[in-house]
């Protein structure tokens, strides 16, 4: 069971982003006005970082799952899986970003049956898991995949239970701000 709250900042022992770079195109970055599913100005493929000294805050802090947790095998390195993998702090969601150049990379196995397992845990816990092609998001619950569509800034997520001859489940939408 994935655990926000034990997610460490520092990268995993033997984990390094290498050749992978693939963050610097799935994520906006306000500060370099660069836009999801677009590759960085100063990005070096292949390398990283052209301006690693002065870059923003944003991708300072940032490290994907696969880099602080030991336990995502070697499959789940971005460069490989074109899958970014985050947890928000604040709904403890577990975060899918896919590269727009494999837009379907989420849906092929192991990752789609292991995102499918990760839903079902995080059911009772109200931790969704939602994937996003750029802005577009979908919400993967147990039972079915929810398309939510672009999601603005300030733009929430809410999930609703229902009760149904199947059991428990949730409806879910996009509430705009």
């Amino acid at each position: 069971m994935l655990d926000p709250a034990a997610f460490a900042s520092e990268p995993a022992p033997g984990r390094d982003c290498g050749t992978c770079t693939l963050c610097c195109k799935v994520y906006d970055v306000p500060a370099l006005e660069k836009p999801a599913g677009t590759w960085c100005r100063h990005c070096v493929p292949g390398r990283g970082c052209g301006i690693h000294e002065t870059r923003p805050q944003h991708c300072r802090s940032f490290h994907c799952l696969w880099m602080t947790q030991g336990w995502l095998g070697p499959e789940w390195k971005p460069e490989r899986s074109k899958l970014v993998l985050s947890v928000d702090p604040a709904t403890r969601f577990m975060f899918v970003q896919v590269d727009p150049g494999a837009p379907a990379a989420w849906k092929r196995d192991p990752f789609y049956r292991q995102i499918k397992q990760w839903a079902a845990a995080g059911f009772a816990e109200r931790r969704h898991v939602v994937v996003f092609l750029n802005k577009s998001a979908t919400v993967v619950l147990p039972d079915r995949d929810v398309v939510l569509g672009v999601l603005g800034p300030g733009d929430r997520i809410v999930a609703r239970e229902r009760r149904t001859q199947a059991g428990l489940t949730y409806d879910v939408e996009k509430v705009a701000a």
